[in-house]
């Protein structure tokens, strides 16, 4: 089973509507997605802020999917030609890895973001966490000890520790939490797009804290 398949399916939200992949044609929320648009001079580019003109063309998040995409199917779907550059994969993980990685500088900088073991185990154990992170090449037991102490609460692990210590001015770091919902809640939409396209999308454990993702 794909990694987008394995995604748990939710109502929709007004402020996050569904959108059908062009390639797959399975109807995701929007977070699963990658929207693109056709550039004026006619190359396909990922629009992951979702803010770029022109008609939106959507595919998940999802690797098995984006495996397969070609100029031809994004042609069909845009109804002109369009030209799409090499390596789709590997330029969507880079991107999406470069994304997360700005969110959780920025979460460290405003002092929502902790990282290390110890840290870690007093933000969880005080309550407020609101984000566990964990590298994904970490070891087993310090991520299990960790995550008894909020057996429902939701995690990330889709980065490497040197990954996440690139993040926050470290050489590696192992474990994190976020204490800011709202923060949170924005890494966890970049993880969950990072998650489907490495083939392991993040356990999501906390509906309303989904609830707090930015539109945008």
């Amino acid at each position: 089973m794909s990694a987008a398949a394995a995604m748990p399916r939710r109502a929709p939200r007004r402020a996050d509507p569904e959108r059908r992949c062009i390639l797959s044609g399975r109807v995701l929320p929007r977070e699963a997605l990658i929207r693109f648009v056709v550039a004026p001079g006619g190359e396909v580019v990922a629009d992951l802020a979702g803010k770029l003109g022109g008609r939106g063309l959507w595919v998940a998040a999802d690797h098995e999917v984006l495996a397969r995409a070609d100029a031809r199917a994004f042609a069909r779907a845009a109804r002109t030609p369009v030209t799409l550059a090499p390596g789709l994969v590997a330029r969507l993980e880079a991107a999406l890895v470069r994304r997360l990685s700005d969110y959780l500088g920025m979460a460290r900088r405003s002092g929502a973001l902790v990282v290390g073991f110890e840290k870690c185990r007093s933000a969880l154990k005080s309550g407020t966490a609101a984000l566990l992170i964990a590298a994904r090449d970490g070891a087993a037991d310090g991520r299990a000890k960790l995550r008894a102490l909020a057996p429902d609460g939701p995690e990330m692990a889709v980065l490497d520790a040197a990954e996440i210590g690139a993040a926050v001015g470290r050489d590696a770091a192992v474990h994190g939490v976020v204490t800011d919902a709202r923060m949170a809640a924005v890494i966890l939409r970049e993880a969950a797009r990072l998650g489907g396209i490495r083939g392991s999308a993040p356990q999501v454990r906390d509906e309303q804290l989904l609830d707090n993702m930015d539109p945008s």
